[in-house]
């Protein structure tokens, strides 16, 4: 029998399949995980099909070294899932299969994980033998109560010296034990609620439960109970034998989603995300291969998770752009839970209290089935937005960072010992400095973006590459000491809110959750804490459930209005929604407080109103006019490297390649254009793309073409990236 085998090594050229021999001793399948000979060394590779016959001279075959697993580490859905990726979003084979395989069984390091336990030897110890050492007889009474205790936590309690010298004495008996780590979010739990469906939610449960393969969009208000509907569904997915993936944009939505389910399901659930350690994301994954849990939640790269017989996905938060993933290997998670659904022949759920554009028109016309949470599910109204005119508080003499009228809700909510929320979509102290004389910016040496200053630090810091820098007491430049600051950051609204307030006052952003678990204890310690305020970016804005919140501010409503993205209108009706919803979700009465410079914009007059319908029709109506998605595909080839120009001279390649397909396709084609990228620098290297808009007509066939003239395109030192329907194009 012959192997085709792909190795497990990140290169191009080798990006395809080699026969191997299979040892007539040797049981070899599909997605087989093997050792071979290749190019004078042995590596491991995957075993993607096998045949009778081989292409070549069969005498010059090579014989598979090894096998390395008892069964296929890929089931044949996977193996699937992996060519169609391959396929539809032009990546490398082997990097597919990468994203539905731990690192560290990739790499062989997997070994039990291990901790010392300690016991008495014998229960009757006569203690007047410890007469003249206190700590050790502390240990000893210690044990008699309870029967063994982790050696690290005897030491830390009672001293490594008394517990070494127990061992030396032989009253202690150490034992070492094979244990799983487990991810915090697993030791988290939220009380338990027993919830009763409303006639709304038992209707989805209901269309969803009983259909297979269907995509359907659960557009639900936020409160309105679209958690309860998931669980509900992956349930009854559950009783019929079958297993359930339940996706969230956020690893910091992540603990309380898994306590929820937790309270639901037990130790059936498992946890997948880039924020575990690579020991913790082998066990979820290896208990999710051995079916010890048959749910997996997670972020993006739970969609890889090794299920089989999958019942149910859902798709939380559905119009949230990390779904996409902007770095290799590039593809988009919505496309590839679809797919996976396909395979599986279940229903797919996309929810979200703001659908994308794109989702609700699929919904529109007849692609997904539309089902609808119209209430919440306490029955209380949604929270009335109030907008300030930020230009009238500063008409009236107030420059500061918070209205009048916020300032006023803010002492009434903590007066009332509840909690606020502020929300601002940018960290730091502020977004740059600048010389007020010669206009001066400090910008990153391997970034083309300007520093953010960082006052708790007091450093410059780049948050493209990290790299930091000392605040100048002069211009660089002209050395005047005229140094001004730019737009308010977390820190700064931090900073101003201690002096104001005696209250606890907590942060969440990406500059406060560097640590491993920190995100988790901050919401915790939030939680518990009342009055309280959190201030936070757009990681506070959706998904939380926080009982004692009845405020909710937004500082500047603007700042997500006038990025260069078409989008831009959307995301900010999105994020407004979203944070609003965090407030009054029990039995107190909701309010927001938006703070904006341009009032009268339309996206406000629908955000405040709730009023998802009204500005579904006019930004679509806006897009169709204009050519964007959904009435077009935007098509982006990213090409980077060090030596702008290699860059330059490959852009310039692949713009004359694709200016000759328009020419071709002219019908097609909205538009063509090569420019630098906006952030033309980062982290060393230049960036330039080749920007198009295509009808869907032809959509398939000019992509595939796109991905020829790259693959033909000679890339010295040059990295070329095709992406469908990016979220960023920075």
């Amino acid at each position: 029998m012959i192997a085709e085998v792909i190795v497990d090594v990140m290169s191009s050229s080798v990006d395809r399949v080699f026969d191997y021999n299979v040892p007539s001793d040797m049981k070899i399948e599909s997605g087989d995980r093997v050792l071979v000979s290749f190019a004078g060394r042995c590596i491991e590779g995957f075993v993607i099909n096998t045949k009778k016959d081989a292409s070549c001279d069969k005498t010059k075959l090579k014989d598979i070294t090894k096998k390395l697993d008892a069964q296929p580490m890929l089931t044949k859905t996977m193996l699937r899932l992996c060519f169609f990726m391959k396929q539809k979003f032009y990546l490398r084979l082997i990097d597919t299969i990468r994203l539905c395989i731990p690192p560290l069984v990739r790499n062989g390091k997997i070994k039990a994980k291990t901790q010392d336990f300690l016991s008495l030897k014998l229960k009757d110890i006569d203690e007047t033998e410890f007469s003249r050492s206190k700590k050790q007889l502390e240990v000893i009474r210690y044990l008699k109560e309870k029967p063994e205790e982790k050696k690290d936590v005897l030491s830390k309690l009672f001293g490594a010296s008394a517990i070494k010298s127990l061992v030396k004495k032989g009253f202690l008996v150490l034992t070492t034990k094979e244990v799983d780590l487990k991810p915090i979010e697993a030791k988290l739990t939220i009380p338990k609620k027993n919830i009763v469906l409303n006639v709304q939610q038992q209707k989805a449960v209901d269309m969803i439960s009983n259909s297979k393969y269907n995509s359907f969009l659960l557009h639900g208000v936020t409160g309105s109970g679209k958690t309860e509907v998931y669980i509900e569904v992956i349930r009854r997915a559950l009783e019929s034998g079958k297993t359930a993936i339940m996706l969230v944009p956020e690893i910091s939505l992540t603990p309380q989603m898994f306590s929820r389910f937790k309270n639901a399901f037990g130790d059936n659930v498992a946890i997948l995300h880039s924020g575990l350690s690579p020991r913790e994301k082998f066990d979820e994954w290896n208990r999710l291969k051995t079916k010890q849990a048959r749910i997996a939640i997670g972020a993006r790269s739970c969609i890889f998770a090794p299920l089989t017989d999958v019942g149910v996905i859902v798709v939380d938060e559905e119009h949230d752009s990390s779904y996409y993933s902007e770095s290799n290997p590039r593809f988009h998670t919505h496309e590839v839970a679809r797919y996976l659904a396909y395979l599986n022949d279940c229903p797919i759920i996309f929810g979200s209290a703001t659908p994308s554009i794109e989702s609700y028109n699929y919904a529109k016309t007849g692609e997904y089935k539309l089902v609808q949470l119209t209430n919440r599910a306490n029955n209380k109204e949604l929270p009335a937005i109030e907008i300030v005119d930020m230009l009238g508080e500063l008409y009236e003499g107030n420059s500061g960072v918070f209205s009048n009228r916020l300032l006023s809700a803010l002492k009434e909510c903590i007066d009332n010992k509840k909690q606020a929320m502020l929300f601002i979509n940018r960290r730091g102290f502020s977004s740059f400095l600048m010389c007020r004389e010669c206009g001066y910016v400090p910008k990153c040496e391997d970034c083309d973006v300007s520093l953010v200053y960082h006052k708790e630090d007091e450093m410059l810091k780049c948050h493209y590459c990290n790299r930091r820098y000392r605040v100048p007491e002069v211009c660089p430049k002209c050395k005047s000491k005229s140094i001004r600051y730019g737009a308010v950051g977390t820190q700064r609204v931090v900073e101003e809110l201690k002096k104001i307030f005696d209250v606890p006052v907590f942060r969440l952003d990406n500059d406060t959750t560097q640590n491993k678990n920190s995100y988790i204890n901050i919401l915790e310690e939030f939680n518990n804490t009342s009055p309280a305020i959190l201030v936070g970016t757009q990681m506070i804005a959706k998904g939380h459930d926080f009982n004692n919140v009845t405020l909710v501010g937004i500082i500047n409503a603007d700042m997500s209005l006038h990025f260069s993205d078409y989008k831009a209108v959307e995301k900010t009706f999105q994020l407004i929604t979203q944070v609003s919803g965090r407030a009054g979700r029990s039995d107190s009465e909701g309010r927001v407080i938006l703070q904006t410079y341009y009032p009268k914009h339309y996206v406000y007059r629908c955000a405040t109103n709730y009023d998802y319908g009204t500005f579904f029709k006019k930004e679509l109506n806006l897009r169709e006019v204009s050519h964007f998605p959904p009435f077009a595909e935007i098509l982006r080839i990213l090409v980077v490297g060090e030596e702008e120009q290699k860059v330059m001279d490959a852009l310039k390649s692949i713009y004359d390649k694709t200016k000759e397909l328009q020419q071709q396709y002219s019908s097609d084609f909205v538009y063509l254009g090569a420019m630098k990228c906006p952030k033309k620098r980062l982290q060393k290297n230049y960036r330039y793309q080749v920007l198009m808009r295509i009808h869907k007509k032809n959509e398939d066939k000019i992509v595939s073409k796109i991905y020829e003239i790259c693959d033909n395109i000679k890339k010295n030192k040059v990295s070329v990236f095709v992406e469908l329907d990016p979220q960023n194009l920075s």
